[in-house]
């Protein structure tokens, strides 16, 4: 009995150690699958947290390598209203600072005709300028960069020490696409040296009545010439690769700059040549003369076309949904962004800015995507909020505009480059680019004048003499050399800036032995009695830009035509103009020996003295008409009252002198 119960006994421990082995077995076990679960848990979230964290740091717009449809639709996808009507505000400089930048996302900042960071400021000025702005835009929640934008009409004119090439009227009498576009290209490494990376030019407009102030800017009054120098956008855009779309925005490398087609359209067709005034004319007449230099220009991809202040048939081009949204970016399907003119929305009223919510209203919807406001952006701001928040301004507009800005600042590579550095500076006023303008003013001379028969010429004239007299304030005055749009918005008088004046390319050209006697203003007996071999009279218009050159009578300011009068009546004499347009020269016509259009060289008046002496000849023809009076205006080749003094394409030609005079 007593081994039976032993037994038993035995038998129960060993159970109970098996129950208690398989519980803990089992235990473990579990314990190992919660641990195994944890652990796969654990690892899971790790992978999460990874691919969030890397999420994070993989933003599509801000890839380069991905397609620019893509980056555009990312980028406002993730844009608040604030943050879109920003990119269509450009404000002027002198209200723009890091912190303005930032809380208010603007889109752009420009420097208005004259509007520096100091006077004589050098390219590292501009620059350190520049990047202060910028640093502001990247700085916000998206970090869109700005872009710059600066009045570069003829060089980067705003700039002491820029190359300043011919204006556009003496451009077109070369009739040379290859060299317009070598002075683009110059153009766009002269603003690049100064950290700008947007240029408002060129002017496409056709000039038909010189009485508009504004007609320097233009290459011609005839449409085929000015299509042709449309080069200029590859010039400072660079060519669109051969498998790159047509009309899309494009802009090379860094070297190159954002170009601006303006002014949109027909303001070169006002009556009676009034500054912003109404041009009449028939579509046909519109489409076939005044928008010759915008086909060529988008084919082109230029990246920009700005919205003339000017009317057609009554109707404000800044208001125009028809030509703007309807022509421009439909029927020639434009893919870059369209900007007004300084102020230009205020004009839709009169008086100007007298209802400016409505001003917004007309202009955003006619098609304007960016606005040159250029001080006002808070009120502009409001009303904009306004009009989108209320449904009078479509959100798909909002957008429209915002792609198109997107879609040229990434094109341009700004949002990989924002910032400029100091590596471009050398190129400002550099020796290659005063070469090339100087050629340019070679080319651009037309000879009126010589002599009074072929047999008698008068130029070449010779290096050697015993004393010439140069006379006339524009022979020694670098400001009315180069006229409007230099340093400042109206132009200067006086030495301004860097360059050669005609004066100094006489005395530069002349035999070491030939005495150059200088006298503005010389009265009949100083002439007479220095008994000079030959004089050189060197007049024409004072500075300006815009309206304030609007002019009924465009006679030469005195005292150009006493000095002419003086001058020749005792001495063989040369006259050169430089002027921004023909003038009233008929009566003095008989007076002078020979006659020389100059227009408005720029800094390097060596050019003058070239052709004036015989190193270089004469081979340019004018581009524009040259009246008798100016009630024939206006008067264009073609027209049935066609009666010049001097027709469209004449120019007198004389050949280089070999041998040294």
């Amino acid at each position: 009995m007593k081994e039976e119960e032993r037994r038993k006994r035995r038998q129960k421990k060993k159970e109970k150690r098996e129950v208690t082995s398989g519980v803990c077995i089992h235990i473990c076990k579990m314990q190992r699958r919660k641990m195994g679960l944890l652990m796969r848990n654990f690892l899971v979230l790790c992978c999460w947290m990874i691919l969030t964290v890397k999420a994070e740091e993989y933003i599509t717009y801000k890839d380069p390598n991905k397609p620019l449809g893509r980056r555009i639709k990312d980028l406002m996808s993730r844009m608040t209203l604030e943050e879109k009507i920003g990119q269509m505000i450009q404000i002027d400089r002198t209200v723009a600072t890091s912190q303005v930048m930032k809380k208010y996302y603007i889109g752009s900042v420009l420097s208005g005709g004259g509007s520096v960071p100091k006077k004589e400021a050098s390219p590292e000025d501009w620059i350190d300028m520049i990047n202060g702005f910028q640093k502001g835009s990247l700085s916000t929640r998206l970090g869109i960069p700005m872009i710059y934008g600066i009045d570069a009409v003829h060089g980067n004119n705003n700039v002491y020490n820029a190359t300043i090439f011919p204006h556009n009227v003496a451009l077109g009498v070369t009739r040379d696409p290859q060299l317009i576009k070598k002075i683009g290209a110059a153009t766009a490494l002269e603003a690049r040296a100064t950290g700008i990376p947007y240029v408002f030019a060129p002017c496409l407009a056709v000039c038909r009545d010189p009485r508009w102030g504004r007609c320097y800017e233009s290459y011609s009054e005839d449409p085929k010439i000015v299509r042709a120098m449309s080069e200029m956008v590859p010039g400072l855009q660079g060519d669109v690769p051969s498998n790159g779309r047509l009309g899309v925005p494009f802009v090379a490398d860094k070297q190159k700059v954002a170009a601006c087609a303006k002014h949109y359209v027909g303001d070169g067709g006002t009556v009676k040549g009034i500054n912003e005034n109404n041009t009449i004319i028939d579509r046909h007449g519109l489409l076939s003369i005044h928008m010759a230099g915008y086909y060529n220009s988008i084919i082109r991809g230029v990246s920009t076309v700005m919205v003339s202040y000017s009317s057609w048939n009554g109707l404000r081009m800044h208001g125009n949904k028809e030509l703007v949204t309807g022509f421009l970016k439909g029927t020639l399907r434009f893919r870059g962004f369209v900007i007004s003119d300084w102020a230009g929305i205020d004009k839709l009223t009169y008086p100007w800015h007298t209802n400016y919510t409505y001003s917004i209203l007309e202009g955003v919807n006619a098609g304007i995507d960016m606005v040159m406001l250029p001080y006002n952006y808070t009120e502009f701001i409001d009303g904009l909020t306004y009009l989108v928040n209320n449904s009078y301004v479509p959100m798909t507009r909002i957008d429209d505009a915002v792609k198109r800005i997107l879609r040229v600042k990434f094109q341009m590579g700004l949002f990989e480059n924002p910032l400029a550095d100091y590596s471009l500076t050398k190129y400002l006023g550099s020796p290659d680019h005063r070469e090339l303008a100087r050629e340019a003013v070679r080319r651009s001379l037309v000879l009126l004048k010589n002599g009074a028969n072929a047999d008698e010429p008068v130029l070449p004239l010779p290096k050697k003499a015993t004393s010439i007299l140069v006379a006339g304030a524009h022979a020694n005055n670098m400001g009315y050399q180069c006229g409007g749009w230099t340093i400042t918005w109206q132009g200067l008088s006086g030495n301004t800036t860097i360059g050669t004046t005609i004066l100094s390319a006489i005395e530069n050209t002349v035999d070491q032995e030939t005495k150059v006697v200088y006298k503005e203003n010389p009265d009949s007996e100083f002439v007479k009695s220095n008994n000079f071999s030959y004089a050189i009279v060197v007049v024409g218009e004072t500075p300006y830009a815009e309206g304030s050159g609007d002019s009924l009578n465009l006679t030469i300011p005195a005292p150009g035509p006493d000095i002419m009068t003086t001058v020749c009546a005792s001495v063989k004499c040369v006259v050169v103009l430089v002027t921004g347009r023909p003038v009233v020269i008929q009566p003095y016509l008989t007076q002078v020996d020979a006659l020389v259009a100059a227009w408005l060289p720029g800094t390097e008046g060596q050019g003058v003295a070239d052709v004036l002496f015989g190193d270089y000849g004469f081979t340019g023809k004018l581009a524009r008409t040259w009246f008798k009076t100016v009630d024939q205006l206006p008067m264009n080749v073609g027209d049935p009252h066609y009666d010049p003094l001097f027709p469209f394409g004449y120019g007198l030609t004389t050949e280089p002198v070999k041998a040294y005079q």
